[in-house]
């Protein structure tokens, strides 16, 4: 009987733990997050306003629209797409914020296969 009382206890309290979520403090600014393609790890860093994403990768440039679904998820749609893949928007939701980092998932928008990486605010 205690052990089925403790192990309810337990239930109730991760039940209610919920990771947090200040995604407001993450709408705008410079990001840089690293992604592993393979063995190489490669660098990106992110320039965001309120409309406008500008990635910086590899010495190139990309811009991309955003549209706000809400304070943790937007849409980006490449703004000069040089192929039909990159004619694909990108679904983007904010998992988890911690002092200046956040863990976000990315899929194209429509598939279930998601990918997570986390970026760290820098300005």
């Amino acid at each position: 009987m205690r052990f089925l009382l403790v192990l309810l206890g337990s239930f109730l309290f991760t039940g209610c733990y919920e990771a947090e979520r200040n995604c407001a403090n993450f709408r705008t600014g410079t990001f840089e997050f690293e992604a592993l393609s393979g063995t190489e790890v490669f660098k990106t860093t992110i320039t965001r306003n309120d409309s406008i994403e500008v990635d910086y990768y590899q010495g190139k440039t990309d811009s991309s629209s955003i549209r706000w679904i809400n304070d943790c998820e937007y849409v980006l749609k490449k703004i000069n797409p040089k192929n039909q893949a990159e004619k694909k928007a990108i679904l983007i939701k904010i998992l988890t914020t911690n002092k200046d980092e956040y863990t976000f998932e990315f899929s194209e928008v429509g598939k279930t296969k998601k990918s997570k990486a986390t970026a760290k605010k820098v300005k």
